[in-house]
C-alpha cells in the first residue's frame, strides 16, 4: 500500500487530514502496530480533534483485523492514556496530533511504558510493514471493550503531591479547548484552589486559539486574565495534555528551565540528594539551584527518547525540558501536564 512517507516522524505519525492521513491510514497503522508487536491487548485513546473519532474507529478496526483485543478509553488526555498503558501493562495507540493545528491528525504509540515507538525504533518498521502489506496475526481474538480509567488517573495525580501543604490560591487555567479541562476540574475540585477556567471544554474546531502555549499569541489572553483577575498564577496546557506552562502573577511567561528548577527544589526537599535530569537547552539556573538544594543535576540531549532512559538509568526522580515536557519517576517515567501544575502549587 502506498502511504505518504513524510508522516512518519521521529516521535509520532502525523499529517494533515485527509490529504496526508485519513481513515485508511488509521486502519493500516492499526494492522501494522498489531503485526509489529504481536500483542494480545492494545489500549486505544483519542483526542478532541474533529477527525479523531473516525480515524480512531478505523485504527481499532485494523487492530481487530489482526486479532488484537482493544481496550477503548474513548476521548482522553495523553497523560491519562499513559496512565492506562502503565497500570494495565499494555502497549497502546493514542490518536492525537498534540499541539499542532486543527487540520492535523496523528498517532502516539507506546511500546512498553514509558517507552514509545520512535523513528528508528518502531515507526519506520510500521512504514515498511504498511508498504509491503506484510501483516501478521496478534495474540488476541479481536474483541473490543470500553474502559474508563479516569477515577484512577485522578487519584494517581493527586497522590503525586502532599495536598495538606497547599495554601488557598487563585489559579487561572487555560486548556485551550484541548484535552486537559475535564480531568483538571476533577483534580482541582479536591484542592484548596479558586479556579478561573478558560476554554475548559474539549472542542476540536479550536474556536479560541491554537494549542501550543509556547507561541505568544496562544497565551496572550491568559497573561492578561491573570492580571485582571488578581490571580496568584496562570497555567496553560498543550492540546493533548502532556506539556505544561506557567504565567506569574504579573502576567509574565515563566520559561521551562525556571519551572524545572522550581519543581526540582520541591522534589529534592521530599527526597534529599535526588537526581534531576535536564535538557541541554536549559540555563545554568537548573544546575545551580538543584545543587544548592543538595541534589544532583545531570544534563541530557533533547527528546523523550534520551531523557526517559537517563531518568531511569540514573534512578532520578524528575526530568525537565525547556519545551514544557516534565517526566516523573513516580508517574511511570512519563510526562504529564497536570502533575507539574500540582507540584508548582
Amino acid at each position: 500500500m502506498h502511504v505518504d512517507p513524510t508522516i512518519f516522524k521521529a516521535y509520532d505519525i502525523r499529517g494533515i487530514y485527509p490529504e496526508q492521513l485519513d481513515e485508511e491510514t488509521g486502519r493500516t497503522v492499526g494492522r501494522a502496530f498489531a503485526s509489529f508487536l504481536l500483542p494480545e491487548r492494545v489500549v486505544v485513546g483519542r483526542d478532541m480533534r474533529l477527525s479523531s473519532p473516525s480515524v480512531s474507529a478505523a485504527l481499532i478496526e485494523g487492530l481487530r483485523q489482526q486479532r488484537a483485543d482493544v481496550l477503548d478509553l474513548g476521548m482522553v488526555s495523553t497523560d491519562q492514556y499513559y496512565y492506562a498503558c502503565a497500570t494495565l501493562g499494555l502497549p497502546g495507540v493514542m490518536v492525537t496530533a498534540s499541539h499542532n493545528p486543527a487540520q492535523y491528525c496523528g498517532f502516539k504509540m507506546v511500546r512498553d511504558m514509558p517507552y514509545l515507538l520512535s523513528g528508528d525504533e518502531g515507526i519506520q518498521d510500521l512504514r515498511r510493514l504498511i508498504e509491503a502489506e506484510d501483516f501478521r496475526s496478534a495474540r488476541g481474538t479481536g474483541t473490543i471493550e470500553p474502559r474508563d480509567v479516569s477515577d484512577g488517573f485522578v487519584d494517581k495525580v493527586l497522590d503525586m503531591v502532599d495536598a495538606t501543604r497547599l495554601r488557598r490560591l487563585k489559579v487561572v487555567a487555560d486548556t485551550g479547548n484541548g484535552m486537559v479541562g475535564p480531568s483538571l476540574t476533577r483534580v482541582y475540585d479536591r484542592l484548596p484552589v479558586d479556579l478561573v477556567g478558560m476554554y475548559l471544554d474539549p472542542d476540536g474546531s479550536l474556536p479560541n486559539h491554537g494549542l501550543d502555549p509556547m507561541k505568544p499569541e496562544n497565551r496572550a489572553e491568559l497573561e492578561a486574565r491573570v492580571v485582571s483577575e488578581g490571580a496568584d498564577v496562570g497555567f496553560a496546557f498543550d492540546g493533548d495534555g502532556d506539556r505544561f506552562f506557567a504565567i506569574d502573577d504579573r502576567g509574565q511567561f515563566v520559561p521551562g528551565d525556571f519551572l524545572t528548577a522550581l519543581m526540582a527544589q520541591y522534589l529534592i526537599e521530599r527526597e534529599p540528594g535526588a537526581t534531576i535530569i535536564y535538557d541541554v537547552r536549559c540555563s545554568w539556573a537548573v544546575r545551580d539551584l538543584v545543587e544548592a538544594a543538595g541534589g544532583v543535576a545531570l544534563q541530557e540531549r533533547v527528546g523523550h527518547s534520551f531523557l526517559k532512559p537517563r531518568l531511569l538509568s540514573e534512578e532520578g526522580v524528575f526530568a525537565g525540558e525547556l519545551s514544557g515536557h516534565y517526566y516523573f519517576r513516580d508517574f511511570f517515567g512519563a510526562d504529564s501536564g497536570l502533575v507539574p501544575s500540582l507540584i508548582l502549587l
